[in-house]
Formats: C-alpha cells, sequence, structure tokens
C-alpha cells in the first residue's frame, strides 16, 4: 500500500504542475497568443499538406456525401485516415471536411500547449529547472516528428521519390508516436514548473 502510494505522489504532482503550467500560459495574453498563432498555423499546415485545405479559384458552396454519418468513421487508403463527407467550396479554395480534421485539431493542439508552456519556461526561466534553449528544443522535436507524420509522403512525391508501402507505413504511425512525445514533453516541461515562481 505505501509503495503504490509512493508511486503515484510524483505522478500526481507531475499532472497537477503540468496543469498549472497550462493554465499560467494560457492565462497570459502572450502567452494565449503564442498558443492561438501555433495551433491555427498548425492546423492549417496540416489541411493543406494532407490535401484537405487548397487554394485557387473555386465556387461557393458546400456539398455533402450521401450517408455522411456512416462516411464519417470509414478509413481512407491508409491508417488513421478518413474519407471526406463534405466539400466546402468558399471562392478562392476549397476544404474537404473529415475526421481527419479533428486528428489534426489534437495534434495542433497539443504543439501549441507545448510551445506556450516552452514560453513561459523562456519567459520566466527560475520558475523552471531548464534553460530556455532545451526547453525550446524539446517542445520542437516532436513538433517536428509530428509535421513530419502528414507532410512525409507528400514530400516523398514532390521530390519524385517512389516510396514503397513500408516507408508509408513508418509515416503513418509517426502520428501516435508524435501524440506520444508530444505529451511526454508537455509533462516533461510541466513538472519542472514551480508555482511559487510563477508571476504574472
Amino acid at each position: 500500500m505505501a509503495t503504490e502510494t509512493t508511486s503515484r505522489g510524483p505522478v500526481r504532482r507531475t499532472v497537477s504542475r503540468t496543469g498549472f503550467a497550462v493554465r499560467a500560459a494560457l492565462g497570459r495574453r502572450d502567452g494565449f497568443a503564442v498558443f492561438s498563432g501555433v495551433t491555427l498555423g498548425y492546423l492549417l499546415s496540416f489541411l493543406w499538406f494532407s490535401n484537405l485545405l487548397a487554394f485557387g479559384d473555386a465556387d461557393v458552396g458546400l456539398t455533402v456525401a450521401r450517408d455522411p454519418f456512416a462516411r464519417f468513421f470509414q478509413p481512407a487508403n491508409s491508417a488513421l485516415s478518413f474519407e471526406p463527407v463534405a466539400l466546402v467550396e468558399f471562392g478562392v479554395g476549397s476544404y474537404l471536411f473529415s475526421l481527419n480534421t479533428f486528428v489534426g485539431l489534437g495534434i495542433a493542439l497539443l504543439v501549441g500547449l507545448n510551445l506556450a508552456v516552452t514560453y513561459l519556461a523562456w519567459r520566466q526561466p527560475k520558475a523552471c529547472g531548464i534553460g530556455s534553449s532545451s526547453s525550446g528544443l524539446l517542445a520542437g522535436v516532436p513538433a517536428l516528428l509530428s509535421g513530419a507524420a502528414c507532410c512525409g509522403p507528400i514530400v516523398l512525391i514532390i521530390f519524385g521519390i517512389q516510396a514503397s508501402s513500408t516507408i508509408l507505413t513508418v509515416f503513418q504511425w509517426l502520428i501516435p508516436a508524435a501524440v506520444v512525445l508530444l505529451v511526454g514533453s508537455l509533462l516533461w516541461v510541466g513538472r519542472r514548473v514551480d508555482p511559487a515562481s510563477v508571476g504574472s
């Protein structure tokens, strides 16, 4: 029983401090601006590299697939990729709505939170047991990995490289790996934040 209580202590402290770090970062205007800008920018990049968002001459209208609710969870050609259920045309471009948008949004939120907490660590390094450069690198590595997960196959095609099914499978599994790394890096930075040392 004592061992179980001891093991829970660090986990609870890590989660509690990470929650505090996230609230502190988002409670600042500059921290919230970093979070919002990174999240929006990453989501748009994810949609564009996934061929769900395209810019160019287009009409204005909405086209919905037959039986969209059944199609919404239907897998596409690769893992963690789903069939689009609606086409939105907005004059200067088009957008394909699918479950992939929520996958991209989840990753974008994690990237945004990582960089917002990293920004807090950079602005108030005394509140954390890490330097600004190390925390920035920590958040940047999983962000790059998650970007490669959605952009990798397209980059290969652009450069004319014949991607085998094995390579494409590796890129598909980078998404869950990137999510794990993003959560881990957020907890790693968050657990080092001292609530008593964080100012406004």
